[in-house]
Order: structure tokens, then C-alpha cells, then sequence
């Protein structure tokens, strides 16, 4: 029941948080120089004013700034987004087209972060307690300082030169071979070779992170008193790393996680830009370079909600981890 009014709890806060960003991101957009209603005209040739302003009807703009507030709320709540004439399609199916695509490569890229980052860190936080290999935790710390410090874009181009143009492992740029038409287990390859490159590229960047918060996580740990019981009383010490450290030193691993992610999809639009990548990144991209506000008002919404999501998930699993957070919280609201 506890865990039922907490959930309530951070959805009802969730969907406030949404709601700001919402209005926050359509007076920002509405803010930004220029008339999507012009350009388009610009870009089919004709200067008219009066097709101007039957456009600027079409869009909507000819109503004041709360009216068309007032619409565009509305149509979020009926899940309907509006309609990207620069597409002729509805914002809401072009991003459901591209969403599977994003979340591939994010989740794909925050599995490679999390599982490397974290191994990584464990190697140079042992090394550096025992006191032996201490090269080890040297080289693992430099590498993660270098990665981090990298762009990602110079990353990306570094990849692509490196495993495609000089070596020809990978494909450089899409989602799949262009008229391949391969099916089945084929397909899933073919998706797999060209998904690794914006993976290992977007997944490194970030997995820097992990590296260095784990490590420092386990050397405050490590030295605590119920670690050094753990030890007297004979227990192996894979054991304790597993047991007793690493699950008190995942705590604020988890907590950045969620952090993470939100730039993650942040960082998917530049990934996806360089390699071609067929999701909400690039369309994002390319919404700007058009201006197509409806468009860009719902990727924003959607990324919004994304990273919203992903930090309920966040307290979720924290409470799983260590329950005497929830706990705790909730002798403290009493």
C-alpha cells in the first residue's frame, strides 16, 4: 500500500513537471526569430501575402499567443500533436516512426555505459585498495578522463574513420543496407553491424562517467567498518565486493543513471546526426533546420516525458536497492 501511494505520489508529480514543460517549450518556440508560415512559402517559391496568411490560418497563428496555448494543450491531452505540413504527415505518427530507431540505440548505448563503466570501475577500485597493480587503476582512470574529455563528435568521426574507412569492419552511416531487403535472423545482423559504431561511440562517452563514480563509490565503501567484519569473519572476498560493497557503492550509480539518461537523448541527436540514424535525434535536427514548430513541439514533449519516465524508473529501483529509503520517507512525511 506504501509503495502504491508513493508511485501516485511521483506520477501526479511527474505529469505537473510535463505539463511546465509543455507551456515552457511552446512560448520558447514562439519566442524563436522567424515565421514558419513564411519560410515554407519561401521554400515552395511563392511570396503571395495572401498565401502567407493562408498559411499562417493553417498553423494557426493568426490566433492570439494563449488561444493557440489553449489548442495545442488541448490536443496534447487527446494525444493529438498536431501535423507537420513540412511532412504532410501528423507530428504524432512521424515520431512513433522514428521512436523505435532512439530507443534501440539508447538502450543499447546505456547497456554498454552501465556494464562497462561499472566493471571497469571495480578493477581500478580493487587495484587501487590492495596496493598491488596499482598501473591498473592508473590506466583505467587516465582512459576514462580521456573519454570523457573527448567530444562526442570528434568521437564519432574517430569511429567512422577508424572502422569503416581504414579498417572496413562496420558500416559507417543507417540502420540497415540500403535495398538489402533482408529478413529474419539476416536482418537482425545487418541492424546489429550497423547499430555498433553509434553505439560504442555515444556508449563511451558516457561510460566515463561510470568508471570514475563507481571506482570513487567502492574506495569510500571498501574501508567501512561492516566490510572489515565481512572480512573478519571469513568471508570470501568475492563475496564481499559483490555482497557488502558494490551493492551500498551502486546507490548513487543508480541515481546518476537515471540523470543519464535524460542526457543520453540528448546526446542521440548529434550521435544520430553523424551516423545517419534513422530516429527522433535526426528528425529533431531537421525539424530545426525547417522550422517545423509543430514537429519540434512534440519531439520536445516526447524526450520530456522520456526523461521524466526514466527518473521514476530511477526511484523505483533505488527503493528496490536500498528499501530504508522508503522507509525512511515515509516516517519522515509522517
Amino acid at each position: 500500500m506504501k509503495f502504491l501511494i508513493f508511485l501516485a505520489s511521483r506520477l501526479g508529480k511527474a505529469l505537473i513537471v510535463i505539463l511546465g514543460v509543455v507551456i515552457i517549450n511552446f512560448f520558447l518556440i514562439r519566442l524563436a526569430p522567424g515565421d514558419p508560415a513564411a519560410v515554407l512559402a519561401g521554400q515552395a517559391g511563392v511570396s503571395d501575402p495572401a498565401y502567407v496568411e493562408q498559411l499562417r490560418i493553417a498553423f494557426g497563428l493568426d490566433k492570439p499567443l494563449l488561444s493557440q496555448l489553449w489548442l495545442y494543450l488541448k490536443g496534447v491531452v487527446q494525444l493529438d500533436l498536431g501535423y507537420s505540413y513540412r511532412n504532410h504527415v501528423p507530428v504524432l505518427t512521424l515520431i512513433l516512426e522514428r521512436l523505435p530507431a532512439t530507443f534501440l540505440l539508447m538502450s543499447s548505448a546505456f547497456i554498454f555505459s552501465i556494464i562497462a563503466g561499472v566493471s571497469l570501475g571495480v578493477i581500478a577500485a580493487r587495484s587501487r585498495f590492495s596496493g598491488r597493480r596499482r598501473w591498473i587503476d592508473s590506466v583505467v582512470t587516465s582512459g576514462a578522463l580521456i573519454l570523457y574529455a573527448t567530444p562526442l563528435f570528434w568521437l564519432s568521426l574517430m569511429g567512422i574513420l577508424l572502422f569503416s574507412v581504414v579498417l572496413g569492419w562496420l558500416p559507417a552511416f543507417g540502420m540497415e543496407s540500403v535495398g538489402s531487403r533482408l529478413t529474419g535472423l539476416a536482418r537482425v545482423h545487418d541492424i546489429a553491424r550497423h547499430l555498433a559504431l553509434p553505439t560504442l561511440t555515444l556508449g563511451c562517452f558516457f561510460m566515463a562517467f561510470y568508471v570514475r563514480l563507481t571506482r570513487a563509490s567502492m574506495l569510500e565503501v571498501i574501508g567501512m567498518d561492516f566490510v572489515k567484519t565481512a572480512r573478519a569473519k571469513g568471508v570470501p572476498e568475492g563475496r564481499v565486493i559483490r555482497t557488502h560493497v558494490l551493492r551500498n557503492a551502486l546507490l548513487p550509480v543508480v541515481t546518476f543513471a537515471g540523470i543519464q539518461l535524460g542526457q543520453m537523448a540528448g546526446g542521440a541527436v548529434l550521435t544520430e546526426t553523424v551516423f545517419a540514424w534513422p530516429g527522433i535525434g535526426r528528425l529533431m535536427f531537421d525539424a530545426l533546420l525547417q522550422r517545423d514548430y509543430q514537429l519540434l513541439l512534440g519531439i520536445f514533449l516526447v524526450t520530456s516525458t522520456m526523461v521524466v519516465l526514466f527518473n521514476l524508473i530511477t526511484e523505483i529501483i533505488y527503493r528496490l536497492i536500498d528499501p530504508r529509503i522508503g522507509a525512511g520517507g515515509q516516517e519522515g512525511a509522517a
